[in-house]
Order: C-alpha cells, then sequence, then structure tokens
C-alpha cells in the first residue's frame, strides 16, 4: 500500500522533481569543473581562470565529444555485442548466405573486387570435411 502512494506520488510530480534534479546536477557538474580547472590548470599550466559559464559549457562539449548524444540504444548494443549471437548466426550459415550478408553491406563493392575472399579454406562446411 505505502509502495503504489510512493509510486503515484513520483507519477504525479514527475515533471516537477526531473527539472529540479537536473538544474541541480547542472549547477554541480559546472561548479565542480570550475572549482578543480581554476585550482589545477593555472598553476599546472598556465592557463586562465574560467567562470561557471565556461565551465558549463566544457561539460557539455566534453560530454558531446566524448560519450555523444546516444540515449538506450547505446546500452542495448553494448549488450547484444556480449551475447555473440551474431557470430552464432554467421556460423550457421551456407556459403550462399554468408555472400548474400556481405552483398547487403555497404563493403559488398569490396567484396566484388577480391576474387578469393570466399576461398574453400575460409569457408567450412557445417557438417565437417568434405567426403569423397
Amino acid at each position: 500500500m505505502i509502495e503504489m502512494r510512493k509510486k503515484e506520488f513520483i507519477y504525479k510530480y514527475k515533471y516537477i522533481f526531473f527539472p529540479v534534479f537536473g538544474a541541480a546536477a547542472l549547477f554541480l557538474f559546472g561548479s565542480v569543473i570550475m572549482l578543480l580547472w581554476n585550482w589545477l590548470m593555472p598553476d599546472l599550466f598556465g592557463l586562465t581562470t574560467i567562470t561557471f559559464w565556461q565551465a558549463l559549457g566544457l561539460f557539455i562539449l566534453s560530454r558531446i565529444l566524448f560519450s555523444g548524444m546516444g540515449g538506450k540504444g547505446k546500452r542495448s548494443h553494448r549488450k547484444k555485442c556480449r551475447t555473440h549471437s551474431g557470430r552464432e548466426e554467421w556460423m550457421n550459415m551456407n556459403p550462399e548466405e554468408r555472400k548474400e550478408w556481405f552483398k547487403k553491406r555497404k563493403f559488398a563493392q569490396w567484396m566484388e573486387h577480391k576474387n578469393d575472399c570466399f576461398s574453400d579454406s575460409d569457408v567450412k562446411e557445417k557438417d565437417g570435411p568434405d567426403r569423397e
């Protein structure tokens, strides 16, 4: 019962709390960057001090450059890469399916120039070595 009330409260006032917490986080990050910059950079490298707004701009710029604008898609992509489902799918493909897979990708033109891309040593049969 109490947990239900908490969920209702958060759902009801989320449009107030999230912007307030977001603004507080931006103020905190900007202040910390400004204080660290003004404490370290002038003494170490002879640079000038910066204002709060310059520190906030530096934070936003570094966020864009080093971590991207991304969202939930990145996390799901990392999780997908860890499962190696693509590798299993590739191993279960026959040579014709592999050629079709390459043709659908951007490097299909490169594949056309390489005649030995799918040599017999690169592609193994599912059932094992060829028996005569």
